[in-house]
This record gives C-alpha cells, structure tokens and sequence, in this order.
C-alpha cells in the first residue's frame, strides 16, 4: 500500500510483515522541510498510530540526501508573519520531533548524503540511526542566524551536552564516522550495503515481542528522563519563534539566498 501526505512531500508505503516507510520526498530542494513537509509528517504520524499490525517505522529521503534541514525560503518567509505565525510554525516543527521520539513503534532513520539541522534532530528522534560512508552531518541553525533548542532535548539524548555544545556553536560539518563516535548514527555502512543492513536490523526487531518492545520502549524513555515536560516545550517552542523574528535571523537567511558571508563575520587579516 502506497500513500503521499503533505502535497506529496512525504510518502508512505507498508509491506506485508508491518514495516512502514516513510520517504522524505523534496529532492529538488535536497528534501529541506517547510511546511508541506510538517504537515506531511504529522499526518504520516496519525495514519501509523492507526495502522493494524504495525511493527517497525523506516525513515529515509528520497534521492542522494536525507534531509538538508529547514528551507531557507520557508523559515525566511514565516519569519516577516506576526508572532502567533512564527509560534505555530515553531510548534508543529518541534512536535513532530517529539511525537516520532515518542512514537510507540521502533524506529530507523536511514542516512544518506546531507543530514543537517532539523535532519540531525529527526534521526536523534528515531531508536537507531544507520549511515551511508557519504552521510554528512550538521547543526548549522546560528549559521543562518537561527536556533535549534527545539531539538536540543534530543540532541542531548543522542551525542550528550559536550558534543552538542561543540557541533550546536561551532555549526561544524562532520562524517559518518564521527557522527557514529559521537553516538548520533549507531552503524556506517558502504552505500550499497545501507539497505542490506537495516534489513538486517529489521529482522532482529521482528524476532521479538511487539508489546514487550513497546513497553520497554517507552520504560526506557521514562527512566532517562528523556520524555519532554509541557512546560519546557512550550518555553522551547516560544524561543525557537522568537529568534527566527529577529534582524540577526533576517541577514543570516537574507545571507543563505545571496551566497554571501554574513554581516557579522570578520575575515581573518
């Protein structure tokens, strides 16, 4: 079964053993999300929570990336709306986050090419991340001007504050094999064997129990602390909104579509 959602920016198909896939599918913008996207998502999220059988959710991109993190144009454009515009934009993009973290249903995000800003807190959100050796990785919101504290609970979760601290400032690019070392991706790959191999993981998931799966699950979750507090999502919503309004987010993105260096970067002399 073959389903899109979102204007046909997330597509959805489901074998006969339960294993649903959920494809990112906006190659021409190196599947970068907006709102289509999001929107794409919460409604995948609401179709598997109702879906029969279930056992294991695949997260991939369609073409040579996995997910180039916000489109520019997007963030840019919701940035010049009132601030309830802003809030709702920020809200549905940190909830779907959250919602996949707390998805009942093992999860895998299959990485491939760019995995930047908003990809590196989805597949943070997913139970095991598998890479490509080409896989590049980046939390490059300050880059733009921007912030992404609505993915840092996460992020936190994944690599640990140290790393995040480091990669979160410095927006740094790095590989598969760091990604793997930092504790983001569990396994890299060659990118002929991706596919074999969570084929591979699938299997092993199969094996076993689907409630005791889900129970542990959310057991684990619960005892890490790492199920996300109304009150410090809404405070994490409102800042991510907020900063997006601002002249510094304005230059960064006006900086991002005139291939220029920023205002305030100072060239070595």
């Amino acid at each position: 079964m073959k389903i899109s959602f979102g204007n046909n920016t997330v597509l959805y198909e489901l074998d006969q053993r339960g294993v649903a896939t959920l494809t990112l599918n906006r190659p021409e913008v190196n599947n970068a999300y907006n709102g289509n996207m999001l929107n794409g998502l919460h409604e995948a999220m609401d179709h598997l929570a109702s879906e029969s059988g279930l056992r294991v959710v695949v997260l991939q991109g369609q073409g040579k990336h996995f997910q180039a993190g916000a489109d520019l144009a997007w963030i840019s454009g919701v940035g010049q709306t009132d601030p309830a515009g802003n809030d709702k934009a920020s809200r549905i993009t940190a909830e779907a986050v959250r919602r996949l973290n707390e998805f009942a249903i093992p999860t895998i995000a299959l990485v491939s090419g760019a995995c930047i800003g908003g990809g590196t807190g989805i597949i943070s959100a997913c139970d095991i991340g598998l890479a490509s050796e080409n896989a590049l990785f980046g939390i490059s919101e300050a880059r733009w001007g921007l912030m992404a504290g609505i993915i840092f609970p996460q992020l936190i979760a994944a690599i640990g504050t140290r790393n995040l601290r480091r990669y979160a400032l410095t927006c740094e690019k790095f590989g598969a094999y760091t990604a793997k070392e930092i504790g983001l991706v569990h396994e890299v790959y060659a990118p002929d064997r991706l596919q074999q191999a969570s084929q591979e993981i699938i299997d092993a998931i199969l094996m076993n129990g689907p409630q005791a799966i889900s129970v542990s699950k959310a057991r684990i979750l619960a005892v890490a602390d790492a199920l996300l507090a109304d009150e410090l999502f809404d405070v994490l919503v409102k800042e991510h909104a907020q900063v997006r309004q601002t002249a510094e987010a304005a230059e960064g993105t006006a900086s991002f579509k005139e291939k220029r260096q920023p205002k305030w970067f100072v060239p070595r002399s």
